[in-house]
């Protein structure tokens, strides 16, 4: 609150007046790019490319990456002739490394202020109202500055009223030198809001994007000046959030405390095609293994796996085919063993011959808290898996991910993510950094 002191008649009065509201978005530029380019200096000003696996989809580009035409969500085969001719760097995904700096930058944030709402691995919303108009852009420079001394990962910072329009200014920040743009004190902002098309407004996805359009809705301005009669007759609720924020309302507040996990996702694709049921049973057992290990880990139970195969449908030539099988448990559990049994089970119902499959994975649903309420069947069989499972997520918290494993997860794991492009960086072990030659 800004305190405001006038005089009445005499009088020495004062009033509180509401501070402007001031939402910075500190977005990671290409952000695991970045993380690759921290420990390898020579790939600094090359053209970069993160895959998600050796043959999958690029999920990260750099600058010169996206000038050669390379576009995002492609499959590598795809940018193949083009990663080739123009020598483009290629890397596998390391999430261990970029998780690691993710919680790096997010902690220099919280120097700032800790009131973030952490929105992905490469996002946050930063509470700036304390800070005045004329400053918060220089403060959004120091930011950034701090970040990339500190972390070495450079980000770009949009500031506005809204998140809405926070989302709008990082856009523009990410092409400027200085890589912060700030909305706070434009009176006019429908010139800006007119170069914004409509699909690039947070929140409008494709569906949503073909109907204003339908409607003459093609850039953010037009959103912002429709008609509130018009919103509330054809938008839901965060439509007209939308369109409220879009005009410096705030609609949306900051999460500071992240929302309960609804369900758990561990899938992979192949590092080579699979036909045999038993490499598949095998995958879809460690799958198992790591949503348990995950929720355990959060206190969290689940009533029910989904188990789901899927072919290539980039491979016609050898048949599409995909199917999913969902096992309710009696009881709410995060037991490894039952899990693993639940998906094996599962994927003998839907598993076919003669199929080259390319991905697989499990999701956990219906997660509640292990903690709320006891098990009125529990029996002293259930108090000592209970103390297995602590056992050995003790054990492979401290000596690595599977040291202890169940038999049904396989030894050799042929069908594995191949990581032939990864960086094989580890920041949580020493050995593993880059050693640099002082001479």
């Amino acid at each position: 609150m800004k305190r405001q002191i006038f005089l009445f008649g005499g009088l020495l009065l004062m009033s509180f007046i509401q501070c402007t509201k001031k939402i910075a978005l500190v977005d990671c530029n290409s952000f695991y790019v970045s993380c690759e380019r921290l420990f390898n200096p020579k790939i600094r000003k090359k053209p970069v490319v993160v895959l998600s696996n050796n043959d999958g989809c690029i999920i990260s580009r750099s600058n010169e990456a996206k000038a050669l035409g390379i576009k995002m969500g492609e499959p590598y085969f795809k940018a193949k002739e083009i990663i080739l001719k123009n020598n483009v760097q290629v890397f596998s995904s390391n999430y261990s490394l970029y998780g690691d700096l993710s919680r790096r930058v997010m902690r220099t944030l919280k120097r700032f202020n800790v009131d973030i709402e952490i929105y992905s691995i490469d996002e946050a919303f930063l509470d700036m109202t304390n800070f005045s108009d004329k400053e918060v852009e220089e403060v959004g420079k120091e930011i950034r500055s701090t970040i990339l001394q500190w972390t070495g990962i450079p980000t770009s910072i949009g500031i506005a009223q809204t998140k809405t329009l926070s989302k709008v200014a990082n856009h523009i920040a990410k092409k400027k030198k200085t890589g912060v743009t700030s909305l706070i004190g434009i009176e006019n902002i429908d010139p800006i809001l007119e170069k914004v098309k409509i699909n690039d407004v947070w929140g409008v996805g494709r569906q949503l994007t073909k109907f204003y359009n339908k409607n003459g809705i093609y850039n953010a301005k037009q959103l912002k000046n429709k008609s509130n009669t018009w919103i509330k007759k054809n938008s839901n609720v965060l439509g007209s959030r939308t369109a409220m924020e879009l005009r410096g309302v705030p609609c949306i507040n900051l999460e500071k405390t992240p929302s309960k996990r609804k369900s758990c996702v561990v899938s992979r694709s192949f590092g080579k095609r699979v036909e045999r049921l038993q490499e598949l049973k095998e995958a879809v057992a460690n799958y198992s293994l790591n949503a348990s290990e995950k929720i355990r880990s959060e206190t969290l139970n689940t009533k029910s796996i989904t188990i789901f195969i899927r072919t290539s449908p980039f491979q016609s030539r050898f048949g599409y085919y995909a199917n999913s099988k969902t096992i309710d448990f009696p009881i709410a559990t995060n037991n490894s063993i039952e899990i693993v049994k639940a998906a094996i089970e599962g994927l003998e119902s839907i598993f076919k011959n003669g199929y080259q499959y390319q991905k697989a994975g499990v999701i956990l649903a219906g997660l509640s808290n292990s903690n709320e309420g006891e098990n009125l069947f529990s029996s002293e069989k259930d108090e000592k898996i209970g103390n297995l499972m602590r056992s050995i997520d003790k054990t492979n918290y401290r000596y690595g991910r599977s040291t202890l494993s169940l038999a049904s997860a396989g030894v050799q794991k042929k069908w594995s993510m191949r990581k032939e492009y990864s960086s094989k960086i580890d920041t949580a072990d020493f050995n593993s950094l880059p050693r640099i030659k002082t001479s």
